[in-house]
């Protein structure tokens, strides 16, 4: 096993909050250095946001598409007029996109050239424990090599690919380690909504510099990363037409929560969450992600005149001495003009699956130590440890899952591998409508936040994880494991 790094032992581990805005103040380090680059000296809206574009299989067959990637680091302008490097599948920075389609596999070969161990998780996937990227199921630096194989056997979904190899995660993902994977049906191809040039996935995260342009990492590093990149661009620009709009909107970062919201204010719709689309569109003027977390939304830019400018502003809470006018910006939308637009968003979308009856319920406590004299933290009192199986699960099983934030100022969000799942109460308010309301496989836990969540165990057996998503707490050990199994004996 691999032990816990010294990084994770140092004063740059530990992270606090204050009250109820989700941000992250390091409690013990991460300050600025000298040799930090100066984010106002960086243009904001010179860039274009590049647009991902699907990768193309390398062989198909009747029942399956297959694919090659290679873990490596390149050079890439993240910043304009600078060369950052970065680690890549295939030297794409934002990671390549995958498009694939229900009931047909995906096989994707991973070779790893990078000088850390990797595994790769396809978060929100329902897939075989040997394909899941188990945290200690390591692709070895160098040129190690694992095929992992998506049988696509759930309905349509924005999921993502990153990596999840244990303590080495927090810093392979900061420094670029994920991809795109749209799953569709024939149930959202046949609604009509905006398809081609005007389905865009977006990933935003925050990022640090030095004064050379290169990615500064320092675990639970949160107040220091006041740059903002939108699909691997720092404020870029984006050109739309008057028109609608699909956004698939991603919160890649390690541990900042975004609340997006357009420059004037005006309403927009969400089509979708981290399972795929709601059963109603919903008219929001924001949307709120924490790590992990993806929104499907629909803007109509047609309600513009040719020339008009428009701000996606992050509007999350922020601390005091915070750059609003550096981690307040995403990226800004030109309208160039009108355009055809045949596209629409029917009231209504799909209808979710019954969630079912629970007969099993458990009870999950986050925790971390907020006074600095630790790094670890707890998922029900105990760090993870990959040998240690904490909730042995029967198969077919539908469980009721309650999950609290012990935390006085420190936010916390929750992971469930293998499953989707329904968010039955948040600080037990019923969750009936809203974007929380359709299925999910991530969740927000704000300082003594509870939340009680409802999934079914079926489709494989074997070994998963839980875990926190703000990824770095994850490496400090807040995640356990569980077992699904059809003969064994469950504790109840």
């Amino acid at each position: 096993m691999i032990q816990r790094r010294t990084v994770l032992k140092t004063g740059a581990a530990l992270t606090g909050a204050l009250g109820s805005a989700g941000l992250l103040v390091p409690v013990m380090a991460g300050t600025a250095h000298a040799t930090d680059l100066d984010p106002t000296s960086v243009p904001q809206f010179q860039q274009a946001m590049p647009v991902p574009k699907a990768m193309c299989p390398t062989y198909v067959s009747g029942t399956a598409s297959y694919y090659q990637m290679t873990m490596k680091e390149v050079d890439k302008e993240i910043l304009p007029g600078r060369m950052t490097r970065v680690r890549t599948f295939n030297g794409s920075f934002p990671g390549p996109l995958i498009k694939a389609v229900s009931g047909r596999r995906v096989v994707v070969k991973q070779t790893n050239q990078l000088s850390v161990p990797t595994t790769i998780h396809l978060h929100g996937a329902h897939v075989p424990s040997s394909s899941d990227g188990s945290p200690m199921d390591l692709i070895a630096p160098g040129g190690g090599s694992k095929t992992y194989t998506y049988p696509n056997t759930q309905p349509h979904a924005n999921l993502w690919f990153h990596d999840h190899a244990h303590h080495y995660e927090s810093e392979t993902v900061y420094r670029g380690l994920t991809g795109f994977y749209l799953l569709t049906d024939d149930v959202e191809r046949n609604l009509g909504l905006p398809s081609g040039a005007y389905d865009v996935p977006i990933a935003v995260r925050d990022a640090r510099f030095d004064d050379n342009g290169q990615l500064v990492y320092e675990m639970g590093d949160f107040m220091n990363r006041n740059v903002i990149l939108a699909n691997g661009k720092a404020w870029p620009y984006f050109e739309v037409a008057a028109r609608k709009y699909r956004f698939r909107l991603y919160n890649t970062a390690n541990l900042r929560f975004f609340t997006f919201q357009l420059s004037d204010g005006s309403a927009f719709q969400q089509i979708g969450s981290d399972g795929g689309l709601l059963e109603q569109p919903i008219d929001v003027t924001s949307v709120s992600l924490s790590p992990g977390e993806r929104a499907d939304i629909v803007v109509d830019f047609s309600r513009y005149d040719a020339g008009t400018t428009l701000i996606l502003n992050n509007t999350a809470p922020l601390l005091p001495g915070a750059p609003a006018d550096q981690v307040g910006r995403v990226l800004q939308f030109r309208v160039t003009g009108p355009a055809a637009d045949f596209s629409t968003v029917p009231d209504f979308l799909r209808e979710l699956p019954d969630p079912g009856s629970a007969t099993v319920k458990r009870n999950f406590v986050l925790a971390m130590d907020e006074t600095g004299v630790t790094s670890d933290a707890f998922i029900n009192g105990k760090t993870y440890d990959m040998d240690r199986i904490d909730t042995e699960i029967e198969y077919g099983t539908t469980e009721i899952w309650t999950v609290q934030n012990a935390n006085l100022y420190t936010p916390h969000n929750f992971h469930m591998h293998l499953v989707q799942f329904r968010v039955l109460e948040r600080d037990g308010k019923p969750v009936t409508s809203g974007p929380e309301s359709g299925l999910k496989d991530t969740v927000a836990l704000q300082p003594g936040e509870t939340v009680k969540l409802q999934a079914t165990f079926t489709g494989y057996e074997g070994t998963y994880v839980y875990h926190c998503h703000m990824i770095d707490h994850a490496a400090m050990g807040m995640m356990g494991n569980f077992r699904v199994s059809k003969t064994q004996s469950t504790a109840r």
